[in-house]
């Protein structure tokens, strides 16, 4: 999932974790490679590319991995980078909706892999526009919580940087903007000395659906799945996870 998810704290073991962190890296060297193509190569022009940075390096990315990646995706290595990005609709089990975002230099392959997984774990492909209407496209600033930060010491921080709301989930507050919005918010956490694990642009749900522990076992094989292909950037979803589902499905993995 983009972001912080529950469905990530149900994952303990190390041999996911490390695979996981595998396609995880490759996945932000893209975003780096792309950035880097759409706004150049300096950091100081481009704070796309410092997010996809910043991210990187909060997911322990080399320096040497992103350097190069920046240099890439800017032409200076004679490296020819081209990604189309392609966004897929479709629900999981109980009707709980997804968007599935690709970043490929294959639609075709793109598209077979995400149809199949989808099939192959209880999902259906939905039409164009069936299911994003649900979904509105708003910045998502993560940042960690602390004993020294409260939730309105982050809302102070962005107020005036056009922030709609900050909310606190586990152990991190998101605040969401509106998508032109991000840039000022994410500068105003920086300028307040605040500490910020990812800014993105997200799909967020307008209506989420709460979810039973078998329904939320059934959406979170899917997204498994989904996440495993290299094509997938991305996936939104409006589940959500009661407390005590998130308990059981917790005693699940240990």
């Amino acid at each position: 999932m983009s972001g912080h998810s529950k469905w990530a704290t149900t994952k303990h073991k190390k041999a996911v974790i490390d695979q996981r962190r595998a396609k995880s890296f490759a996945k932000l060297i893209k975003n780096i490679e792309v950035a880097a193509k759409m706004g150049g190569a300096d950091l100081s022009g481009n704070p796309t590319l410092v997010d996809a940075v910043q991210k990187a390096k909060k997911t322990s990315v080399p320096n040497d991995n992103i350097d190069r990646a920046i240099k890439r995706g800017a032409g200076l290595t004679g490296e020819s980078i081209d990604y189309t990005t392609i966004m897929y609709e479709g629900y999981a089990a109980n009707g709980v909706a997804i968007m599935i975002e690709c970043l490929t230099d294959n639609k075709n392959r793109a598209a077979a892999e995400v149809r199949t997984a989808m099939t192959r774990n209880g999902g259906t492909m939905a039409d164009p526009g069936s299911v994003a209407y649900n979904f509105h496209r708003k910045g998502v600033v993560v940042v960690p919580q602390s004993d020294e930060l409260t939730e309105d010491d982050v809302l102070v921080a962005v107020l005036d940087a056009g922030a709609e709301e900050v909310v606190g989930d586990g152990d991190v507050f998101e605040v969401f903007t509106d998508a032109s919005d991000l840039v000022a918010a994410r500068t105003a956490l920086q300028d307040a000395g605040i500490d910020y694990d990812s800014a993105d642009i997200a799909f967020v749900p307008s209506l989420k659906v709460e979810v039973d522990a078998d329904t939320a076992r059934k959406v979170f094989r899917l997204i498994d799945a989904l996440e495993d292909l290299d094509d997938v950037q991305n996936i939104y979803s409006n589940y959500d996870v009661p407390a005590s589902v998130q308990a059981e499905l917790e005693a699940d993995s240990e």
